[in-house]
């Protein structure tokens, strides 16, 4: 059944977890990105986990904090991280079409890229000491939800082969918006002294995504594995900003 195989393909994609894969085709797929939301709930739940433990042992605020975003590289094998090096690499470098892909393919990390990163790991850290729990669960299904969206149908592949290539334009636009809608909805408990917050920072976080897709179709053509993993950790940089102000 797609429904088993894409809950196995979304956990063995999106995580280290050890989960035995299974049968990998678009239908599986298709299972897979729409789900997205879910695992990345249950990653948060685990980093959230994490961080009450290293400040229930004392740690200091920002040690506990860079340990959770360690792990959180971890737990996705850093996957995200390296999507969202070599997207902004490509498109620091103004070109188009097959030669920003050359770049993105390459295995070395260019200026754009090392920015970026260093800035993203600054921001997730210093945002994630001053959280609560249920905010770090809802920032990382957030950052999920930018799945969803940037396979949503429509959306095409810009390499005809990839992981791009075997969920671009899989989940049905219904699909794509219940998730974040559930997550927005969600959103209202991580801030609960201020109800409009939770929901306006992921609001934004995924908006931001959507226009982040779409140059990234208009400059490449459509969408790769790194563009996905790019806006996986866009959005969920916002949505923990979002969450942390005020």
């Amino acid at each position: 059944m797609s429904l088993g195989a894409g809950l196995r393909l979304a956990v063995t994609t999106l995580t280290v977890l050890p989960v035995r894969a299974g049968r990998v085709d678009r239908p599986a797929a298709a299972v897979a990105m729409s789900v997205a939301p879910a695992v990345g709930a249950l990653l948060g739940l685990l980093l959230a986990a994490l961080l009450w433990l290293l400040r229930e042992a004392h740690a200091p605020s920002l040690v506990a904090a860079g340990v959770t975003v360690a792990a959180a590289a971890l737990l996705t094998r850093g996957m995200h991280l390296d999507g969202l090096a070599d997207t902004v690499d490509a498109l620091g470098s103004y070109r188009r079409g097959e030669a920003a892909l050359e770049i993105m393919k390459k295995s070395d990390i260019g200026p754009f890229g090392v920015a970026a990163l260093a800035l993203t790991l600054l921001l997730q850290a210093s945002a994630l000491t001053v959280l609560p729990f249920v905010a770090v669960v809802v920032a990382f299904a957030a950052g999920r939800v930018a799945i969803p969206l940037a396979c949503r149908r429509g959306v095409p592949a810009a390499r005809p082969e990839g992981l791009g290539a075997l969920v671009a334009g899989t989940v049905p636009l219904p699909v794509a918006l219940a998730g974040a809608a559930l997550v927005v909805a969600a959103a209202v408990a991580a801030t609960p002294g201020r109800p409009w917050q939770g929901p306006a920072a992921v609001a934004v976080s995924l908006a931001v995504v959507v226009l982040l897709v779409r140059h990234c179709v208009r400059r490449f053509g459509g969408i790769t594995g790194d563009v996905l993993g790019a806006a996986v950790e866009v959005a969920t940089t916002l949505a923990l900003i979002g969450l942390s102000l005020g």
